[in-house]
C-alpha cells in the first residue's frame, strides 16, 4: 500500500512515496520515491527568529508542487509535519495558515521527543537483530533526537538543541551538550555493547565516502578521519572534489562532529546508517494507525521483486 509523507525540517523539506508491506519482523517500508528541497529555514529562524519573506515564499512553492504529486500519486494517506526550524519562528502561525489555504495541506509542529518516537517506530526495519540495547540518532539542522530501545521496545527517547545548522551560526550552548551527555550516561551502564543506528542525510553521505558501503556502516576510528579530512577542505573542494550539494557540504562537518561525540561518551564502536529517517517513521506510523482501526487487512503481502 502506498503512503506519502511530507517532513518540513530545519534544512531542507521532504516528499516521501513508500509502499508498506508486513515482513515476518512486522511491517516493512520501501521507497518508491523521494524528492528534496534544500530550503534551508533555519539560517534564518535562529539568526532572526523568524522565516524571512524570500524562504516563506519558497516554502509556500514547494508545498505547492509537493501537493500536486500527491495528487497524480494517489496515496492512500499522507501526513505533513514540520520540526525544528518551523516550531520556534516566531511568525509560524501565518505561514502554517497561508500554506493550508492556497494548497490544502494542514502542516503539524511536532516537537522534539514526538520526532525521536516517530523514527524508534522503524526499529524492525534498521537493524537485523532487535535483541539487546539499541540507540537511534537523528541529527537534523535544529536539532538532535536520541530513542533507545531494547529487545525491540521502546525504552525512552529525547530531543537535544544540537544541530547542525544551529552549530554552524553558533547557537548552541554548553549547557544543551551537558544535558544530552548526562541524559546518554544513564544508558550506558550494563551488560553488552550497545547497538547504534544513525540516521539523516549526513551520515548517510559519511559512510558512502568514508565508510562501508556494503553494510551502510562506518567506525568510529573512521568517522573521526572523515571529520578530519572534511574539515581541512574548504567549502568549495567539498563541493568540487568530493561532490557534495552545497547545502550538504557545509552541515556535512558539524554532523559529523555530533556523531562522534555520542559515540566516544557511549563507546559506541560502529554506527549503521541505513537510508532511512522520519519521513520513513511518518509512514509507518500512518500504516500502524490505519491497521488499528481496521482499515488494513491483517496481511499486507510483499511486493513481488
Amino acid at each position: 500500500m502506498l503512503f506519502a509523507s511530507i517532513d518540513i525540517g530545519t534544512n531542507a523539506a521532504r516528499l516521501l512515496f513508500a509502499n508498506v508491506y508486513e515482513s515476518k519482523a512486522g511491517p516493512v517500508t520501501e521507497k518508491a520515491s523521494l524528492l528534496r528541497i534544500p530550503l534551508r529555514l533555519g539560517f534564518d529562524v535562529f539568526s532572526d527568529g523568524s522565516i524571512s519573506e524570500q524562504r516563506e515564499a519558497d516554502l509556500l512553492k514547494t508545498m505547492q508542487a509537493f501537493k500536486l504529486l500527491i495528487d497524480v500519486y494517489r496515496p492512500v494517506g499522507y501526513r505533513v509535519v514540520a520540526t525544528a526550524a518551523m516550531r520556534e519562528a516566531g511568525n509560524n502561525a501565518g505561514i502554517l495558515e497561508r500554506v493550508k489555504r492556497e494548497t490544502g495541506l494542514e502542516i503539524n509542529i511536532i516537537d522534539g521527543n514526538e520526532e525521536a518516537g516517530i523514527i524508534s517506530l522503524l526499529g524492525n526495519t534498521l537493524i537485523a537483530d532487535n535483541s539487546g540495547k539499541s540507540l537511534y540518532i537523528d541529527v537534523g539542522g535544529g536539532s538532535t533526537d536520541v530513542s533507545v530501545m531494547e529487545n525491540n521496545h521502546f525504552v525512552s527517547s529525547a530531543s537535544f538543541k544540537i544541530g547542525t545548522i544551529r552549530l554552524l551560526t553558533e547557537k548552541v550552548a554548553d549547557a544543551e551538550w551537558k544535558q544530552l551527555r548526562k541524559w546518554l550516561r544513564q544508558f550506558r551502564n550494563g551488560p553488552g555493547r550497545i547497538s547504534c543506528i544513525g540516521s539523516g542525510g549526513n551520515i548517510n553521505k559519511i559512510i558512502k565516502l568514508f565508510g562501508e558501503s556494503l553494510s551502510n556502516s562506518i567506525s568510529y576510528d573512521q568517522l573521526i578521519r572523515a571529520h578530519k579530512q572534511l574539515k581541512r577542505m574548504p567549502l568549495n573542494e567539498r563541493i568540487g572534489k568530493m561532490g557534495l550539494r552545497p547545502d550538504r557540504a557545509d552541515v556535512i562537518v558539524p554532523a559529523a562532529e555530533i556523531f562522534i561525540k555520542i559515540m566516544k561518551w557511549m563507546d559506541i564502536p560502529v554506527i549503521v546508517a541505513p537510508k532511512i529517517g522520519l519521513a520513513d517513521g511518518l509512514v509507518l506510523l500512518q500504516y500502524k494507525t490505519m491497521k488499528e482501526q481496521g482499515l488494513i487487512p491483517d496481511t499486507v503481502a510483499a511486493p513481488e521483486k
